[in-house]
């Protein structure tokens, strides 16, 4: 389900140049990568990200600065409309982080989220649907 009139997901400059540098220094030519929800955790719910090198023509693609390309699980498409994904680097982590409207809750150690469905009527009035 290709959404028109917006991107599923944004990208942070931050977020955008991890993106390049993954696929920059990829193995098999990597095309970019692939973002989606997997059941697991103690809140019920991971993000995924794999490398993609066989694009799947059902996925949403979300082009960033410079080339940066995140294709979208269609599986996720209606847990991560509205998600900005950022990179950040503290003395703890270093990863990505999403910052998800539909996200209900999260488990304490913030591995995994509760997500709800987005609310496809407010998608629709943004594209002039």
């Amino acid at each position: 389900m290709a959404f028109t009139g917006f991107q599923v997901l944004t990208l942070t400059d931050a977020a955008s140049a991890r993106v390049r540098a993954i696929v920059e220094n990829a193995q098999d030519g990597a095309a970019g990568i692939r973002v989606g929800i997997k059941k697991g955790g103690c809140a019920g719910m991971e993000y995924t990200i794999d490398l993609v090198n066989e694009v799947d023509g059902a996925d949403d693609v979300v082009e960033a600065g410079e080339g940066a390309k995140v294709f979208i699980d269609p599986s996720a498409t209606l847990f991560l409309l509205g998600t900005e994904m950022d990179f950040e680097m503290t003395k703890l982590r270093t990863g990505f982080v999403f910052r998800n409207p539909n996200q209900t809750s999260a488990c304490g150690c913030g591995e995994s989220v509760e997500l709800s469905a987005a609310d496809l009527s407010a998608y629709q009035h943004q594209a002039g649907a």
